[in-house]
């Protein structure tokens, strides 16, 4: 049996090289190398504890798969394509190291209730890594609101300018995001917390097992209920490709709006050059190409939660082939987040706002026009609609006079509402209209400094 499969005294043929190299997986599922020998390991010790093997046997194999982990830690492990997946080298390798003893390695278990135990753990572990991840990107955004709680900018909606905010307030709206991503991440972490590891193929196992004990061991909250759905299961991996492409999808549209600050055509921000690259034709050129790599990279997440969703939607219940491929989904879809919130924490870190910049674009395209409608209504009893039409007769004088409003005089705008003092004027200044949106959540000075101290202690 040296060179030969587990199951391979079932067939009378070879396997086909062809069904070989696309059947093989360990060139992807050896990253679950530990997982697998942690989770082994424990189910030992719960077959020595329930005495279905004897300690001395039990205790063979824990040291031999310890040895095999301290060979694969050191890169002196051979992985063989034709033993198949992570499950089959290791135990190969454990028959030569302690010999016959291995075959009791397997009992009341399948490598069904096995690999998802072991991606269940690796999740685990991935999705704590990227909520690291996040934080620092959270961090870094704070950092910078911090220095520009007073930068005034235009607010756009449809790239037209709105209103005048804070560059702050502006940054601050990807901490939201971000912290939702956080929560995405850390409510599948809640999901996924049962052990599947005892089910077996489908039907669960005759040996009197002791699952609860194996699930606490291997840092879950319980053993899964449902044999059937517990090796059928890939909604945790489907959720970690979910919360991977949203949070890939809110770093894409931060460089989008850096990219287009960037723009010459907006010039409110630039970076630092080492966030830069230059043009092999165009001496000057200076290109956000990082931007736009992150910008990019959420199309991989994408198509990644996209497979996965379209491997699973045919698939009766228990387990399938199909599945072999959402490691390698999962895989990718981390390493290109991972490197994404890598890439934008040190974006944020280069960005430096143009604050003459932006304090002029902020005053043109009338940005004060609704500010000037609700001094009326708070100052001259008029609904906000009657408000509404009077200040857009402002504007389109305005317009027509090729002014600002913040350069009209008072009697230019006593031609729209006759009952104007001086105290009408200061509604046209952009900071004055920033520091005005006070409600919660908005944009003024004092708002925006009360958000950063609560989210440093949030953080």
């Amino acid at each position: 049996m040296k060179n030969k499969t587990i199951w391979s005294n079932r067939f009378k043929n070879k396997t086909s090289q062809s069904f070989q190299k696309i059947g093989a997986s360990i060139h992807i599922d050896k990253r679950l190398y530990e997982h697998d020998i942690a989770a082994s390991i424990v189910h030992t010790q719960m077959l020595m504890k329930q005495k279905i093997i004897q300690s001395e046997v039990g205790n063979k194999i824990i040291n031999g798969l310890k040895k095999i982990k301290a060979q694969i830690d050191k890169g002196s492990f051979e992985f063989k394509e034709k033993y198949e997946d992570i499950h089959l080298n290791i135990e190969k390798a454990l028959f030569e190291i302690i010999g016959p003893s291995a075959g009791f390695l397997h009992t009341a278990r399948s490598r069904n209730d096995q690999v998802v135990t072991d991606f269940k753990l690796w999740i685990k572990n991935a999705s704590n890594e990227i909520i690291k991840d996040i934080l620092v990107v959270m961090k870094k955004l704070i950092k910078k609101a911090e220095k520009n709680t007073d930068t005034v900018m235009p607010g756009l909606t449809h790239l037209k300018n709105a209103q005048p905010i804070s560059f702050a307030h502006y940054l601050l709206s990807y901490y939201e995001m971000l912290k939702r991503d956080k929560k995405r991440f850390e409510n599948n972490l809640e999901l996924l917390d049962e052990c599947p590891l005892g089910s077996a193929a489908l039907s669960g196992t005759s040996y009197k097992i002791d699952r609860t004990y194996t699930a606490k061991k291997l840092g879950f909250k319980k053993p899964t209920d449902n044999s059937m759905d517990s090796v059928g299961d890939r909604d945790f991996a489907i959720d970690f490709l979910y919360a991977s492409a949203v949070c890939a999808m809110h770093l894409s549209r931060l460089a989008e709006d850096f990219i287009i600050y960037n723009s010459d055509a907006f010039n409110l921000i630039s970076f630092n050059d080492s966030m830069l690259t230059g043009s092999s034709i165009m001496p000057q050129k200076k290109n956000p190409d990082p931007a736009e790599l992150i910008r990019g990279k959420v199309g991989i997440n994408y198509g990644k939660l996209n497979a996965m969703l379209t491997i699973m939607k045919g698939l009766p219940t228990t387990y399938f082939k199909d599945m072999q491929d959402d490691k390698e989904l999962v895989f990718g879809s981390y390493d290109t987040l991972k490197d994404t919130l890598n890439m934008s924490a040190e974006l944020i870190n280069s960005v430096n706002a143009n604050k003459t910049n932006m304090l002029y674009m902020a005053n043109q395209g009338y940005t004060t026009a609704t500010d000037f409608a609700d001094y009326l209504v708070e100052n001259k009893n008029l609904s906000f609609r009657e408000s509404y039409v009077i200040s857009t007769k402002l504007v389109n004088y305005a317009e027509k006079s090729k002014k600002l409003l913040s350069e009209l005089d008072l009697e230019e705008i006593k031609k729209f509402y006759k009952d104007l003092d001086k105290s009408v004027l200061k509604v046209f200044d952009v900071k004055n209209s920033m520091n005005a949106k006070k409600s919660h959540g908005g944009t003024s000075v004092i708002n925006v400094k009360s958000m950063i101290k609560k989210y440093k202690r949030e953080i």
